[in-house]
């Protein structure tokens, strides 16, 4: 049988752009992309890249305030949101010409519109064009998902938070995960009233439950009105936003209303049923180890397949594909012990087992710290850090380990290896400290606060 193409890519978020230049660029493979929307998917475009600059955008107010605690004479003015929003949108233009030159690069044929599987070996475009392929690789990610919320109001999400013209003078923000509380802490930075709803007990569920509680304690001290055990009843749009009925038997008028509440896969109009494949659940592609379907030819990585939804994991689930479909050696992406980061202000880095999840399996001990790091203490804020390590009692070697403090991302990728690497509690004890720092507290906590 001939085949238009060795592999078909559809999606082109950081997973399916990645499988697709090994497996052209390295491996020799003819290879085309269909993406309908823009060339680098959620983090590129809606996700990690422009947060993390409205992070950075948002924490200025902060650093000003803190400089004159170190003798500045500087003075804040407003922030200009459209002034930064027009910046942001150069900023990922330049980053979609930039996948799309590496794509071009490596000889994958890009197609700018929707591609859906007819059969196990055929895609259909949206043009009307149809090939044949050898391998089908679905990366098509996922997308925020919002409940239907009686009174039919207009809620947005964090998609559309990079689409506003303006920002609102106030801001509910629904939702407890890491999405919500990264955008509750964004646009409280930037200006913005922000009030924080989540109907669980506690902010930041599957984290490590310290870090979740302390972190919980300052973000309210930032400003945000974070209020758990609380949901939406009711939400209607009224003159100056949207007036809203809470569970806590509250009522406000609040000028955008944003759900952060959970993403969905981005499975529905593939075409999955014409190949039998069913989705899971969660409406995941369901992937064995080698991210294979049940149908041998169509393979599947990225958020699209409900694994671990962060950006790194869809880039090696790809690469690993591409050289294990496309190259000399088997390859499949290890899973365990992938490190992460919260940014919210504090950030929240995390990587292995959390206190609880370690207790059952066997004894632990737990060393763990709480100081008032040195540059915010001489500025005289009362905000804490936090320091954790999960210990297994027997083997000695580091289960887990959760920071609260500035860039505490920036750590934990660095903590990670070592975590990754199975070190000790020794191993961290013998290593000397870099002082004065935030982090030589991981290397200096002598005994265990928690046992058993």
């Amino acid at each position: 049988m001939a085949f238009d193409y060795d592999l078909y890519v559809i999606g082109g978020g950081s997973g399916g752009v990645r499988a697709a230049r090994i497996a052209a660029g390295e491996h020799g493979a003819k290879v085309a992309l269909a993406e309908e929307y823009r060339m680098g998917g959620t983090c590129v475009i809606r996700g990690c890249v422009p947060k993390k600059l409205m992070v950075y955008a948002s924490s200025f107010a902060a650093t000003i305030e803190e400089a004159r605690d170190y003798g500045w004479t500087v003075e804040a003015g407003g922030f200009d949101w459209p002034k930064f929003r027009a910046k942001l949108d150069a900023e990922l233009d330049r980053l979609e010409a930039a996948y799309r030159g590496g794509l071009a690069g490596a000889g994958v044929t890009v197609h700018d519109t929707r591609a859906v599987i007819e059969d196990a070996h055929t895609v259909r475009l949206a043009t009307g064009e149809a090939f044949r392929v050898k391998h089908i690789l679905i990366a098509t990610g996922g997308r925020p998902s919002v409940p239907k919320v009686p009174g039919g109001a207009t809620l947005l999400t964090s998609n559309d938070i990079f689409k506003l013209d303006q920002l609102p003078a106030s801001v509910l923000i629904v939702g407890g995960g890491f999405i919500a509380c990264e955008f509750a802490c964004i646009l409280n930075g930037m200006g913005v009233k922000v009030t924080q709803a989540y109907r669980g007990s506690q902010i930041l569920r599957g984290f490590d439950d310290e870090a979740r509680d302390h972190l919980a304690g300052l973000i309210r001290a930032q400003g945000v009105d974070l209020r758990t055990g609380t949901d939406v009843t009711e939400a209607r749009d009224v003159d100056g936003g949207v007036r809203v009925r809470l569970t806590d038997g509250s009522e406000q008028v609040f000028g955008k209303v944003v759900y952060a509440t959970g993403r969905v896969p981005n499975t529905e109009g593939l075409g999955l049923e014409s190949i039998g494949l069913k989705p899971g659940g969660k409406g995941e592609i369901v992937v064995d180890k080698w991210s294979q379907t049940p149908v041998p030819s169509v393979f599947a990585v990225g958020d699209v397949t409900g694994r671990i939804n962060l950006t790194p994991v869809a880039i090696r689930e790809g690469h690993a594909f591409a050289d294990t479909v496309f190259g000399a050696d088997l390859r499949e992406f290890d899973h365990a012990l992938v490190p992460s980061a919260v940014y919210t202000q504090p950030e929240l880095g995390t990587i292995g087992l959390t206190e609880a999840a370690a207790r059952a399996k066997g004894p632990v001990e737990i060393y763990a710290t709480t100081f008032r790091p040195m540059r915010s203490a001489f500025a005289g804020s009362p905000d804490k850090v936090l320091m954790k390590l999960v210990v297994d009692a027997g083997t000695r070697k580091v289960l887990g380990c959760h920071i609260v403090a500035p860039d505490a991302g920036e750590m934990i990728q660095l903590a990670a290896i070592a975590v990754r690497m199975g070190a000790t509690k020794e191993d961290f004890d013998r290593t000397v400290a870099v002082h004065p720092t935030m982090a030589e507290e991981l290397v200096t906590m002598r005994k265990p606060v928690r046992q058993g």
